[in-house]
């Protein structure tokens, strides 16, 4: 892409694609406990993929740690349902868990925390569609 083109998309969303945009935060919730079991499955019915890369020229985060939690199919938090993983060498994770259970007044959902050397810690949320079996997510990280 020219200077000239660059300059013509100073402040469109483009411009901010091209930057990879941050992703946007969303409550930890009352369930977080830290130290949970290695593991990329906590269950079937739900996998969610991706990678985690820097904001700073969507560079790949390679062994960025991510930590995931989410309610039973009854709605209930539980150990059964809590998983921490890392990145592989080109940031990409995948993870997969039963379908979380709705519990008043949340919608399904499933929780996040995704930290890295040199960046600001993400917790985020994601709300699968009822029937969704897949999400395809890339997760983008701010730098302290």
């Amino acid at each position: 892409m020219t200077a000239v083109a660059l300059l013509a998309l100073a402040g469109s969303p483009v411009l901010a694609q091209l930057r990879c945009a941050p992703t946007r935060p969303d409550m930890l919730g009352p369930f977080y406990t830290p130290n949970a079991p290695e593991r990329s499955g906590t269950g079937q019915g739900l996998v969610v993929s991706g990678r985690v890369v820097s904001a700073r020229a969507c560079a790949p985060l390679s062994g960025a740690r991510l930590e995931w939690w989410s309610a039973n199919a009854h709605g209930d938090y539980d150990d059964g349902h809590r998983a921490t993983e890392m990145t592989d060498p080109e940031g990409h994770y995948r993870y997969e868990t039963d379908l979380p259970g709705r519990y008043e007044p949340r919608p399904p959902h499933v929780h996040v925390r995704i930290s890295a050397p040199g960046h600001k810690t993400l917790v985020t949320q994601l709300y699968p569609s009822p029937g969704q079996t897949a999400i395809a997510t890339d997760f983008v990280l701010l730098h302290e």
